[in-house]
């Protein structure tokens, strides 16, 4: 993959800027007046997952959290306030945790090798790979087992999502966003959706029957 000079960042943003502009001489008297995006998008950093582009969205359409290996934790201030502006402020629709294959913050996770500070972070997924060893060890190879735990990873933190305070109001409001789990698939490009087991979390109490 050829690597951008410094120097064409602010050409390719010159260039942006005539192509918006060719398109509609009030774009960016438009992008300045307000936003009102229907999604919230929670992603992984991983620079190989352009989440825009991927979904050819227009500017303003996504609102976008991004962190490593996609978490959300319960403890994260970071991630609770981008969640609580989404919900309570710009009364967004969807929310989506979007993750992909091959994700680096997955791998060193399941690896367990000296990361820094990372290794932090990672922590629940490393429990979830403790706690899903079984399954993720019949898999033929330890991508494929890597990949099914990226997955499984989505899901947890939609469940998290479910666990807020913030989404608890939401529902006593009646009015609340729906919740999305995706992969993105980084060998073909394709966007792959998640069953999540909502009837199982209404059982449990984490998702109320108004879901």
């Amino acid at each position: 993959m050829k690597h951008l000079d410094y120097k064409e960042l602010f050409e390719n943003n010159e260039q942006w800027i005539n192509e918006k502009l060719k398109t509609s001489s009030t774009f960016f008297d438009e992008l300045a007046s307000s936003q009102s995006p229907d999604y919230l998008m929670i992603g992984c950093s991983d620079s190989r997952v352009p989440l825009s582009s991927i979904m050819k969205a227009k500017a303003g359409e996504f609102f976008v959290h991004r962190n490593i290996a996609n978490q959300v934790g319960l403890t994260d201030m970071n991630t609770l306030s981008v969640l609580e502006y989404s919900v309570d402020h710009l009364h967004i629709k969807h929310i989506i945790v979007i993750g992909h294959y091959r994700c680096g913050g997955v791998g060193a996770a399941v690896d367990g090798v000296d990361q820094g500070l990372i290794e932090n972070w990672i922590a629940p997924i490393k429990e979830l790979y403790i706690k899903n060893k079984q399954e993720l060890d019949s898999y033929p190879t330890r991508q494929a087992s890597t990949d099914r735990l990226s997955e499984l990873n989505v899901i947890e933190q939609t469940r998290n999502i479910f666990r807020t305070p913030i989404l608890e109001r939401a529902f006593n409001r009646k009015n609340f966003p729906k919740i999305h789990g995706w992969i993105f698939d980084i060998y073909n490009g394709k966007i792959k959706e998640l069953e999540l087991p909502i009837e199982k979390w209404k059982k449990e109490g984490i998702v109320p029957e108004c879901y």
